[in-house]
């Protein structure tokens, strides 16, 4: 287990709040009680877990697990690994998530 993952956003509605919430708790009991038994074997950053917790905070339980699902079959014996961020929503090119406080003032 490595560091906290970021917990932001919200998927819209009561529905998808709700898938949401389970596929994150389902992320976190991972890495609290079946990830320490496993040991450190990720190859990626952030760790499989952290991205499908933010993967799903920011895109909601459908894309953000489709892209979760994608991020776990990429994690195999013949990958390089390395940094793997959770891609922006396509829309925007920007998440939702907001970055207040992190770069300074802005004019």
């Amino acid at each position: 287990m490595s560091g906290n993952c970021p917990e932001t956003g919200s998927a819209p509605g009561p529905a998808g709040r709700i898938a949401s919430g389970l596929l994150i708790g389902i992320m976190h009991f991972w890495r609290i009680a079946l990830s320490p038994m496993t040991g450190p074997n990720c190859r990626f950053h952030p760790t499989c877990s952290c991205y499908g917790i933010e993967a799903v905070s920011q895109h909601g339980s459908l894309r953000g697990g489709w892209l979760t699902m994608k991020r776990i079959l990429r994690c195999n014996p013949w990958s390089a690994g390395g940094y793997d961020p959770v891609p922006p929503h396509a829309e925007t090119g920007k998440s939702h998530v907001s970055d207040e406080g992190t770069a300074g003032n802005r004019a």
